[in-house]
């Protein structure tokens, strides 16, 4: 396996996206980046045919948008990704689909699909069946936690589900989209898992009888955020506000929020 960086640093990505080349007959390339010039050529370096296969975690830009510029350049490439009918056509590319569970061939052996909605509807995550090594792309950052943007598809009762899959699965070592490689997923997931809780207390605290905004509940909970990340900090107030609505205990109206009666 080589790491590639996607070169794409900014405040929503970090240091930016890392996408995975798995060499062999077929060479498999898990993620797509966003088709800057220096990732094209550092891949097309190792695989001067481009990849046979371009799997992708999910659809959001930093992970999908240079599969067009990988298109052009290798146009026998298959790309490859969980179906999300209302996004995929964001990337002009043919997809092909990917289905939970199924095991996609690589030099490196076989590597399980397994579908790991919550962060997006169509997000996969791809185990390594031999080592449970695992290709995570936006399920788990090293020193921080994952966005679940609510109101663009994320899910946050889905994405607890999935990081108890991966569990499940018996995940040993994640290889994510952000950050460095994890040598102790479960233990991070444990960690995530009790961040939530906490959040989840402090999003209940801020509920009352009296309807309040999501912007207010932010301003509330996140009382010295960098102004540019207030849109993601609402977003996650938004998630738990939805997972606490399905559980009975908040509802909204005219967009607002308050604790149900």
């Amino acid at each position: 396996m080589i790491p590639l960086h996607a070169g794409n640093p900014g405040p929503m990505t970090g240091a930016g996206n890392w996408t995975y080349l798995v060499p062999g007959a077929e060479p498999v390339l898990i993620d797509a980046g966003v088709g800057h010039a220096a990732h094209l050529e550092g891949l097309f370096a190792h695989v001067p045919a481009g990849p046979a296969e371009v799997l992708v975690t999910h659809i959001h830009p930093d992970h999908a948008a240079g599969a067009a510029a990988l298109s052009a350049r290798a146009p026998s490439a298959r790309f490859r990704k969980y179906h999300w009918p209302e996004r995929d056509g964001v990337v002009a590319v043919p997809w092909q689909p990917l289905r939970d569970g199924e095991v996609v061939a690589t030099g490196d052996g076989p590597l399980r699909v397994v579908h790991t909605p919550g962060h997006s509807p169509d997000h996969l995550a791809f185990m390594h069946v031999a080592s449970g090594s695992a290709y995570t792309g936006d399920l788990l950052v090293l020193g921080s936690t994952v966005v679940i943007p609510a109101s663009h598809g994320g899910v946050l009762a889905d994405y607890l589900a999935s990081l108890e899959r991966l569990v499940a699965l018996g995940i040993r070592r994640a290889l994510p989209a952000h950050g460095p490689v994890i040598e102790d997923p479960v233990a991070l997931i444990g960690e995530y898992m009790a961040h939530r809780r906490k959040r989840e207390a402090q999003v209940l605290d801020a509920l009352s009888a009296t309807p309040v905004s999501v912007a207010a509940m932010t301003a509330r909970i996140y009382r010295w955020l960098d102004p540019v990340l207030v849109p993601q900090a609402e977003d996650s107030v938004l998630a738990h506000l939805v997972k606490l609505a399905a559980e009975g205990l908040a509802v909204s109206s005219d967009g607002t929020w308050r604790r149900r009666s």
